[in-house]
């Protein structure tokens, strides 16, 4: 600190406070309005500013030492509250803020020993132009970047890395900012600010890059996942299309027969006995038609392209589905989810299959809507020894993709999922919120 009445203390104080919280806005997205979140910032930096004065005039050198960490901590309690992010990824845009906050606090203190002889009103200036510098370059270069990644932080990140990043920039910007080291400007002092600087920053840049990875690679194992889902669905149908040609040609080589009786019985003059033929081809015809499960086109093509799979398994499938034509949800997500959890459940049975074949496994597949919730549950038999890993199907899945998906899709509906293991039947149950 350069010093100056309290006056002057005020005006660098709420500069300060209000750099901090335009950058953080910048970054953040409040879970309010814009007028009420302009309304609850300026109450708490008017009694924040407040408190702070009190303490410069009250005790001028532990306020010195200590009012930049204070009043930033008490900033940061106040935007977790404010802020509509994750703990976790808010956590690190206040790191990340806190990292700029030293730029511009120590900046300014440089410019203002350096060049102007420690004088207040040059490092206020220079407050003002590093702080309006900084917010440009945030937000032409920085603020998209950050937003988009917000997912991968808040789906990667962990507290260990979390405590370990704050607690690296703490130490790092705490050492630049203690006033003590401010009272002699050397260039020793130079360099090892300019160098608490570049490796507090570099820091923040290898976090960055870290997590944008990892979410990335998140993302290709994802479109990965929809790939073999596709090629999977792909594949029941090319099954279903093999059967309607198998199923054409006996039909073409079987009419020929139905013609020769019907042709015989019209010359003999027996009537009774062709229309008794005629009722039971009709009936044989009906026995051969595959009735609709649902009136939903896409989610009745699915089921029925993994009906026929778990069929030719020797598995007891049993349906009850209940959903319109046009429901509220996509129906690239209900597919998604149903033939990843089809294709799950089929799996598993498989699985028991192979260690004892006369076991008996069965899939039982609901799906129903109540009021604007859609349910989904499927229950199938599985090993008993199947684990859980956080309440998620551990690797004894590792063939049945799909179950980042399943999960994805029910958060993108603001649903709840639940799976577990019975005693050797696996359960899977999802609600999802249908779209008004």
């Amino acid at each position: 600190m350069l010093g100056g009445s309290v006056y002057i203390a005020f005006i660098r104080f709420a500069i300060s406070l209000a750099g901090t919280i335009a950058l953080f806005s910048l970054l953040a997205q409040s879970r309010f309005g814009r007028k009420k979140t302009v309304v609850c910032y300026s109450c708490f930096s008017v009694v924040l500013l407040i408190l702070a004065c009190v303490w410069y005039v009250a005790d001028w050198e532990s306020c010195t030492r200590m009012v930049a960490f204070v009043m930033y901590l008490c900033f940061a309690l106040f935007a977790v509250l404010m802020s509509r992010d994750s703990l976790y990824l808010t956590v690190y845009k206040l790191a990340l803020v806190f990292y700029l906050l030293a730029i511009f606090l120590v900046g300014a203190l440089e410019i203002s020993i350096l060049f102007f002889d420690r004088n207040v009103w040059a490092d206020i200036v220079a407050r003002i132009g590093l702080i309006g510098l900084i917010a440009f370059l945030l937000n032409k270069y920085v603020r998209k970047t950050v937003k988009d990644f917000g997912d991968y932080v808040e789906s990667e990140a962990d507290k260990f890395s979390v405590a370990v990043m704050i607690i690296c920039i703490l130490l790092g910007i705490g050492y630049i900012l203690n006033p003590g080291l401010n009272k002699e400007m050397t260039f020793h002092r130079i360099y090892q600010i300019l160098m608490n600087f570049f490796l507090t920053g570099t820091l923040q840049l290898l976090i960055f890059h870290f997590y944008l990875h990892i979410g990335k690679e998140k993302e290709y194992e994802r479109e990965n996942q929809l790939i073999q889902m596709n090629y999977r669905l792909l594949e029941r149908q090319l099954e279903i299309l093999e059967e309607s040609v198998e199923s054409g040609k006996r039909l073409r080589h079987d009419i020929r027969h139905h013609n020769a009786v019907i042709a015989e019985c019209a010359r003999k003059g027996e009537t009774e006995e062709l229309l008794q033929y005629l009722q039971e081809y009709d009936r044989e015809m009906d026995r051969g038609v595959q009735q609709a499960i649902c009136a939903n086109t896409a989610v009745n093509n699915v089921l029925s392209a993994y009906t026929r799979k778990a069929e030719r398994e020797r598995i007891k499938v049993k349906l009850d589905v209940e959903l319109e034509k046009n429901p509220e949800i996509s129906d690239i997500d209900l597919v998604a989810i149903l033939a990843n959890a089809y294709e799950n459940a089929i799996y598993a049975c498989m699985e028991v299959k192979k260690r004892l074949d006369e076991q008996e496994c069965f899939i039982d597949l609901m799906l129903r809507r109540r009021k604007n919730k859609l349910i989904i549950s499927c229950r199938n038999t599985c090993r008993k020894e199947t684990t859980l890993e956080d309440g998620k199907p551990g690797s004894e899945l590792k063939k049945g993709v799909g179950v980042s998906s399943i999960i994805r899709t029910v958060k993108k509906y603001n649903g709840e999922y639940d799976f577990r293991n019975d005693d050797g039947v696996f359960v899977l149950r999802l609600i999802l919120c249908m779209q008004k």
